[in-house]
């Protein structure tokens, strides 16, 4: 991730376009805003955890079906990308934010954080692949669907290889639904939603209106 400095402006509004040139470096702003997202997303995880074992009982029959829940975990590296536009936001946001659930106290101890810099990395490779210019819906599903199938592998390399392969693939395919709808596109509507606001008019995600 580059170093923070500060600095006037994000972008201009033509480079908030998908295609602009986009400097790299981060400003204070940006670290504080994602610093924020991944603080508020670590107690959330750490609430998150608390459900997810408490209902886990309820999955006795078909266990993979619980994969439709872990999107939430999977959200702020997505959402980070799509409010600060800077390589490394993704990645940031979803390692400080398990990093915070770890300190809080999980179930599955440090391992999370592990679990957060792998499933910061998915989604920040995408928006990597797109060079950091695309940040509409179709990035934030590719970006959602790659943090989930990440987790789905990591989860059962750690906790499922004795599951049947009927089960794995299912599995699979439920967690990274769960990433794409609630990672992806959640985080695209909560970015559209903040616009509104007018919270984000210092970066080019608060100033770029386009739907798609």
């Amino acid at each position: 991730m580059a170093t923070p400095h500060t600095g006037a402006a994000d972008t201009s509004p033509s480079q908030a376009h998908a295609g602009g040139p986009r400097p790299s470096s981060w400003r204070t702003v940006d670290v504080v805003v994602a610093s924020a997202i991944a603080v508020a997303f670590g107690v959330v995880f750490w609430a998150w955890g608390q459900l997810w074992n408490t209902v886990q009982p309820a999955f006795t029959g078909f266990p993979p079906a619980q994969g439709f829940m872990y999107g939430v975990w999977l959200l702020p590296g997505v959402l980070g990308a799509l409010v600060i536009r800077k390589p490394g936001a993704a990645l940031y946001t979803e390692l400080v934010a398990s990093i915070v659930s770890a300190l809080l106290g999980t179930a599955w101890g440090l391992q999370v954080v592990l679990y957060g810099l792998v499933e910061g990395a998915a989604p920040e490779l995408v928006f990597a692949f797109l060079l950091y210019r695309s940040w509409r819906l179709p990035a934030a599903l590719l970006a959602g669907a790659a943090a989930g199938i990440a987790a789905a592998l990591l989860d059962l390399a750690f906790y499922y290889t004795d599951w049947s392969g009927g089960w794995q693939v299912s599995y699979v395919a439920l967690l990274s639904v769960s990433s794409l709808v609630i990672a992806g596109i959640g985080s695209w509507l909560l970015v559209r939603a903040l616009a509104t606001t007018g919270v984000l008019a210092p970066f080019a995600s608060g100033r770029d209106q386009r739907l798609v």
